[in-house]
């Protein structure tokens, strides 16, 4: 419980389409599985969020949504309002997802054969995005010291040429937690400048940090790097809203904007659904006190986790995220390598996590724990976690 809103409420999510709960079975062969996987949340949207709903629903019909600028108009108020960041309403196109984003960008703006840069470990969509789209990855991995996680500005350097064309950013980074300091992303800025590289700027988390650190908009550090990245966000990781499928793409340079849009509309995906438009609406202009309330909840959910691992959890490492609501636990002393780590959480301890190993080779041996969740949760998977490990 915090402030007026009751994190602590268990919502049972079992039976209701729940991709998370639902599919545990398929996912890890074991419907005893708790699963602290994938990156949606156990909590309730904003009672404002749900109202919009409601009142659409009861309408009760659903046609095409019309096209509007009030959607568009709430990412201006949301981004000046709470990122300090001028956005003009025509720079913001509209998709069905941040990943389909990244798609649409890579196939838009580079071509094939194209070189695209990645900073593993990072988010398993980065690789099919590129992959997929027959561009080549180039690996940036960050370096890890200690679990604490920085980009390697030598290896960038030292791997960018002419067949590089974009790179694309996790900010903040999912998995490691890192909120990158504006120190950190302006140095990352002149490098991308110098050598004429369009940055993909994945920042659906941006709303999402705690005390002790502060989301700098990559695109907002200078009218250059502006015309050279395309941001892509959502109120979907913020506001729990990513069935709803509605996301946005930032793009100041009209030329990139062009191409961009012309292929979203090629493709007729620029646009949301009648209840994804009115969500993301409603939570950014009337979210932001329980997105206040969901952060202190979080945190102390991201505390309670490290002091369990450190005195619970032996052979287990673990560094307090900066952001998301996301953790990365590092079994290597345990298990080397993933498969061995998955068996284990799977059958032993009866938890369904991450697999490291999808998140790049840095991965091995680590896995992402989502703590998106009411205590009593995480309470209950670390006691399966600390028991199995005892059993070893």
């Amino acid at each position: 419980m915090v402030g007026s809103h009751n994190f602590d409420k268990i919502v049972e999510r079992y039976n209701t389409g729940s991709r998370k709960w639902d599919n545990v079975s398929e996912v890890f062969g074991d419907a005893e599985v708790l699963p602290l996987w994938i990156a949606d949340m156990d909590f309730a949207s904003p009672p404002a969020v749900v109202k919009a709903i409601q009142d659409k629903a009861a309408h009760g019909v659903f046609g095409y949504p019309a096209r509007r600028t009030s959607l568009q108009d709430a990412v201006v108020h949301w981004i000046g309002t709470r990122h300090n960041w001028a956005v003009e309403r025509e720079w913001i196109s509209i998709a069905p997802g941040v990943v389909s984003s990244i798609s649409a960008a890579v196939l838009a703006l580079t071509e094939p054969g194209d070189s695209i840069m990645i900073q593993p470990p990072v988010y398993p969509p980065f690789f099919s995005c590129v992959r997929s789209n027959g561009r080549k990855i180039v690996e940036n991995a960050l370096k890890n010291t200690n679990g604490h996680y920085e980009f390697d500005f030598d290896d960038l350097e030292a791997k960018l040429d002419d067949r590089v064309k974009m790179l694309i950013l996790c900010s903040p980074h999912n998995p490691v937690g890192r909120v990158w300091s504006e120190a950190e992303l302006r140095r990352l800025a002149d490098i991308c400048l110098k050598h004429h590289i369009i940055v993909l700027a994945d920042e659906i988390h941006q709303d999402l940090v705690f005390s002790r650190s502060k989301h700098t908009t990559f695109a907002s550090l200078s009218p250059e790097i502006a015309n050279a990245t395309v941001t892509c966000i959502a109120a979907s990781k913020t506001f729990n809203v990513a069935g709803l499928n509605t996301s946005f793409i930032i793009t100041p340079d009209p030329e990139k904007r062009k191409k961009l849009n012309r292929f979203l509309h090629n493709l007729e995906i620029e646009k949301t659904t009648i209840f994804g438009g009115t969500a993301a609406e409603a939570a950014y202009y009337h979210g932001e006190e329980w997105l206040e309330e969901l952060l202190i909840y979080l945190e102390a959910n991201a505390d309670y986790i490290v002091e369990y691992v450190a005195q619970h959890l032996p052979g287990v490492k673990v560094v307090k995220p900066e952001g998301t609501y996301l953790i990365w636990l590092d079994f290597r002393e345990l298990f080397p390598s993933s498969a061995a780590l998955s068996q284990f959480l799977i059958k032993e301890a009866k938890v369904g996590l991450n697999d490291g190993g999808s998140f790049g080779s840095q991965g091995e041996g680590f896995a992402r724990l989502n703590f998106g969740c009411p205590r009593a949760i995480i309470q209950e998977a670390l006691q399966r976690i600390s028991q199995a490990i005892g059993n070893l």
